[in-house]
């Protein structure tokens, strides 16, 4: 009788400490879910949002994929992680003018552009805070831009829900400086939990337009080849996408997360050429090759956008994978010698006029 008392009261603890711990608003477990329009949503089937060629989130059988996670939590090979600091550079952003087209890469897939004179920020991750800090750990000398050294934001942009581009702590912080938000569905249940206006909002669905009054752009919400699941739940419940930013005579394709598909090629069928491309590029493996772009698939990727400049994003912050830390600079150097692209990868911080 007492050893049943001792258990069940170790449970109930525990019981307490995992609910105390999923509480935390980054998991967004207590969110209100906006249905209607997730349902009436034409990519929205059985029960899911999915993608427009069947996609996998795995390859291989079941003993690879084990593997393959086991892999990942227990190998120490040093290359995944740089043994020095990367080199990064402290840009004061806030006194950046207005009046040209730059970029500022942040690592990873977090970035601040201006286009047309307003700022657009994409999937920032700029405040390592727990719980986020137990996935991911940030790579020496990348960690060097927080959300207070962010100017006023015009537009920001999620792509899609996962931690690494939706990070709740960047967001809370930088939510009275951003004037629109842009977000596949389901994310703006999100942001309204972490505290964001309706009317800060635009939710969208695949191929469709916005035009923000007065701003004198367009913004279109485009496929992408991935999955959701922020950590808990059933997957595939919010929407992953890319978008083509309009403003000035230019388009800045935002590229997010996916694996290779037809739509490049549709995309440069509709859109031609893009000026700037900003591209998946890292945290790949073989056995998620059709929702991660793969280095055999990055070539392909490039040449069916012909964008007039390519930059790519996804690597040099986090080991998300087990490939080298380096070898996704080291990929598209060669696709961009072989092919004469116009690459503008620079380390992180470096103010990239295009």
């Amino acid at each position: 009788m007492k050893t049943t008392i001792t258990i069940v009261c170790i449970l109930i603890v525990l019981s307490g400490i995992a609910l105390a711990v999923l509480s935390h608003p980054a998991f967004g477990l207590w969110r209100h879910v906006s249905k209607e329009r997730i349902q009436a949503s034409p990519n929205y089937r059985d029960g899911m949002f999915q993608n427009q060629e069947p996609t996998p989130q795995f390859t291989g059988d079941t003993a690879s994929t084990r593997y393959t996670l086991w892999r990942f939590l227990t190998n120490k090979d040093t290359l995944r992680v740089p043994n020095e600091p990367i080199q990064a550079v402290k840009t004061g952003l806030k006194n950046l003018p207005t009046d040209s087209d730059w970029l500022v890469w942040f690592g990873h897939s977090s970035y601040l552009f201006c286009l047309n004179g307003k700022r657009y920020l994409v999937d920032p991750v700029l405040k390592p805070e727990w719980p986020a800090t137990l996935m991911m750990k940030p790579f020496a000398g990348t960690d060097i831009y927080r959300p207070d050294d962010l100017p006023d934001i015009d537009v920001l942009i999620i792509t899609h829900e996962h931690w690494d581009h939706m990070d709740y702590a960047t967001l809370r912080d930088i939510r009275d400086r951003v004037k629109h938000v842009i977000c596949p569905l389901g994310i703006a249940d999100y942001l309204r939990y972490w505290g964001y206006a309706d009317e800060q909002i635009t939710e969208m669905d695949w191929a469709e337009e916005l035009k923000i009054k007065n701003y004198e752009l367009k913004i279109s919400c485009l496929p992408s080849r991935h999955f959701s699941n922020r950590l808990l739940g059933k997957r595939n419940q919010t929407l992953w996408a890319s978008f083509i930013v309009e403003a000035g005579g230019r388009k800045v394709y935002i590229g997010g997360d996916g694996g290779y598909d037809k739509r490049f090629a549709e995309i440069h069928e509709r859109f031609g050429a893009v000026d700037l491309a900003l591209l998946e590029n890292g945290q790949y493996n073989a056995n998620w090759k059709y929702v991660h772009t793969t280095p055999e698939d990055l070539e392909k990727v490039i040449l069916d956008l012909q964008a007039k400049q390519v930059f790519t994003v996804h690597h040099n912050k986090f080991a998300l994978s087990i490939h080298p830390w380096y070898e996704p600079e080291s990929v598209v150097q060669d696709i961009a010698t072989k092919h004469n692209i116009n690459l503008l990868d620079a380390p992180i911080g470096t103010v990239v006029n295009f």
